[in-house]
């Protein structure tokens, strides 16, 4: 309770699987971390920042410097901007410690179909992403990522949050979690039924793990909270278990260290699985982490105060509210084989984090109600050897297989903490005659809330669109143009976007059966322009990484000196370029192109890990197409500071941008004052260029053009 009663420290976490991980953990070893570590603010000494032990590569780290602190204090304002833009470009995540470990225990692969069931605001599904693309240079993973949430709104924080990664193998959906409808693939021509390698099962949770950073926790907080959560949790637990392989990961946790949403869900959703599931050992994936084992024993309380050790005290008024799967299992010797003790407890005072919960489940064997009962629906064998049924009913129902036996209270939800804020209404129990006997579940429809997407329309291989780009940008003749898609069935397409093969399938085979919020990586964008030149469309920085292993043409190789041109003037002549790149860019007609920087292994003080840019060749000069917050990444690798000039802020709000450049003995060094107008959390740019590459507008989300 004490710990409890201080701030939360501030984490961070670098994006893993980009080549550029080790350029940022550089920076902020040898300069950020420096400079932060001998502060005193508020007469309280920085402390220098130390990596998470347990957490792969050095790649998170903890500091005592609560958020209030980091926002407020001027002599933290270079670290802050720093981690707010390269947050915003990717390359950070700014997370609590305790949730980085949910991805860590899925053990994920490339080749992995994954499900994120309960994924905003999306800090774990962008791990998960992570994890998938461990190999920078396979642009198409085998695996994909299925991230849900039953909140449309906060849908929209996830694509956002999933899109800072770029990457094409991503799904954002929209449903309630606990009847998640089964989809289904084309396996070789023959329809079959998709079931996921890893399953994320982060369930809403009173949350009363996060009282360090939600003060409302203190003040709402009561026993009757995780009562009115248990059956959703139970419920959203079973679905996910259904949907997952045999052989398969599925990781449940919850920021609350109340057993009625975390051992005793793990101990009901055991008994139902009939030894189909078995609770697998994490301490060997986390060496260096301290927590204390799962609770064999608890009791219920009520909010009146009352406690009940098991179900049998429970007066009958109350069984609404109060569940058998509620207390630990009375036969012993099933509680000793469950192995409750393998579960995660991590209180906040162990190494000074949020409260948090884990349990790693490994499924067996199919989920006795599969098993049985093959007369009760018409019933397909999946390739992973479970029996699953055809859906067969209308295309807008879900189905939703066995619901526990005991479903959830219907007193209506409270609130709850502050990360899963979402939990929809408890929907009424379904009844089954007999406990313990498993029936087929009644059709549930599936209500559909929020905006209506635009449809995903897939380009066939003769589409009349590809001839143009790919001669004009040399595309090798395995770029797979059935991975590419639209959002419109009418009109001119202004954006072109990539999925994997895989989501490409899931895709095409669901498209009534699921709500898809977003998909796909941007690579390609309408710039009419460009159409004189003998393309119309441009290449797009956020899909460049997935499309340039397909461009062998209108690629200028550039040196560091050359990225710190292209990014800290508007828009330079040609011969501002070194001699080499200068040269490549004369012989390039005008229109997009790729500026690559390839790493020396000789020059250690340069960036050691390839770069790609998306610019434009005009008549005169060339233009890198960047958003400023990555620029402001790409500079910080080849060693420019970039920092804001409160100052510099004109009166009417707008922003402005100063260059100095100064040269001595040792070479040239450039400071680029970038100021950036407070409180904008994003940046959404377009910009466009004339024929002759002399007049260029750039426009942000505050309505300002530079």
């Amino acid at each position: 309770m004490e710990a409890m009663r201080e701030p939360l420290p501030a984490t961070i976490r670098i994006t893993g699987y980009k080549s550029h991980a080790k350029e940022i953990l550089h920076t902020l070893k040898e300069k950020y971390f420096k400079e932060v570590q001998d502060l005193e603010v508020d007469g309280q000494k920085i402390e220098a920042p130390q990596p998470l032990s347990w957490y792969p590569d050095e790649l998170a780290w903890h500091t005592n410097l609560s958020r209030k602190i980091l926002r407020k204090s001027p002599l933290l304002e270079k670290f802050h901007q720093f981690l707010v833009s390269e947050t915003e470009s990717g390359n950070i995540s700014r997370q609590e410690a305790v949730s980085m470990i949910p991805p860590l225990l899925l053990k994920i692969e490339p080749q992995h179909k994954i499900l994120d069931m309960c994924a905003a605001p999306g800090s774990k599904t962008a791990q998960l992403i992570e994890m998938l693309h461990s190999d920078m240079d396979v642009p198409f993973p085998e695996g994909f990522v299925i991230a849900n949430d039953v909140d449309n709104k906060r849908c929209y924080l996830l694509v956002h949050q999933a899109k800072r990664l770029n990457s094409p193998c991503i799904m954002v959906v929209n449903h309630d979690a606990s009847s998640i409808p089964r989809l289904h693939f084309d396996n070789n021509g023959k329809k079959d039924i998709l079931f996921y390698d890893r399953i994320l099962c982060d369930v809403p949770c009173s949350g009363d793990g996060t009282m360090r950073k939600n003060i409302d926790v203190w003040k709402k907080w009561t026993t009757s909270n995780s009562l009115h959560l248990h059956g959703l949790q139970l419920r959203i637990a079973v679905r996910g278990v259904e949907q997952l392989a045999v052989g398969g990961r599925m990781v449940y946790s919850t920021c609350s260290l109340n057993p009625i949403e975390d051992e005793a869900v793990i101990a009901a959703l055991l008994e139902k699985s009939e030894g189909s599931l078995e609770l697998a050992d994490a301490s060997p994936d986390l060496p260096g982490l301290k927590y204390m084992p799962g609770i064999t024993s608890w009791k219920v309380m009520t909010k009146e105060g009352q406690w009940f050790s098991n179900f049998s005290e429970v007066p009958t008024s109350r069984h609404t509210q109060i569940r058998p799967t509620m207390f630990p299992p009375s036969d012993s010797e099933k509680l000793t084989e469950m192995r409750l003790e393998r579960c995660v407890r991590i209180l906040p005072h162990h190494q000074n984090t949020g409260g948090f919960f884990v349990a790693v489940l490994v499924k067996k064997a199919p989920m006795p109600w599969n098993r049985r009962h093959p007369k009760l629906r018409n019933k397909e064998v999946s390739s992973s050897g479970e029996v699953a049924p055809v859906e067969e009913l209308q295309m807008d129902e879900s189905p939703t297989d066995v619901p526990p036996a005991d479903g959830p209270s219907t007193d209506a939800p409270v609130e709850e903490g502050e990360r899963n804020p979402s939990v929809p209404e408890t929907p009424e129990p379904v009844e089954v005659k007999k406990e313990n006997v498993c029936g087929p579940p009644p059709p549930k429809k599936m209500k559909l809330f929020g905006f209506k997407e635009d449809p995903f329309v897939f380009l066939t291989e003769d589409d009349p669109i590809f001839p143009p780009i790919q001669s004009f940008y040399d595309l090798s003749p395995d770029f797979p143009k059935l991975n590419v898609l639209t959002r419109t069935h009418e009109g001119k397409k202004r954006h072109l976007y990539m999925v994997s093969k895989e989501l490409r399938n899931v895709l095409l085979n669901n498209s009534e059966r699921m709500k898809v919020i977003n998909t796909g990586v941007k690579v390609l964008s309408r710039n009419n322009d460009g159409e004189q030149f003998g393309c119309a469309f441009r290449l797009a920085q956020e899909g460049v990484y997935t499309l340039c292993p397909y461009i062998r043409a209108r690629i200028i190789n550039i040196s560091v000196e050359d990225v710190k041109v292209l990014l800290t003037q508007e828009n330079p002549f040609l011969s501002k370029l070194g001699d080499e790149a200068h040269m490549q860019a004369k012989k390039l007609e005008m229109g997009s192109i790729v500026l690559r920087y390839l790493p020396d292994p000789k020059d250690l003080d340069a960036p050691q890990c390839p770069i790609d840019l998306c610019g434009w060749r005009g008549k005169t000069s060339i233009r890198a197409f960047v958003s400023r917050n990555e620029r402001l990444h790409y500079l910080r690798m080849v060693g420019v500071e970039v920092f804001r000039d409160k100052q510099g802020k004109r009166n009417d709000g707008q922003t402005e941008t100063q260059e100095e450049s100064t040269e001595d003995a040792e070479g040239l060094s450039q400071e680029v004052d970038l100021v950036e107008q407070e409180g904008a959390e994003t940046e959404k740019s377009s910009s466009e260029s004339n024929p002759n590459g002399t007049e260029l507008v750039s426009s942000t989300c505050d309505g300002s053009t530079s």
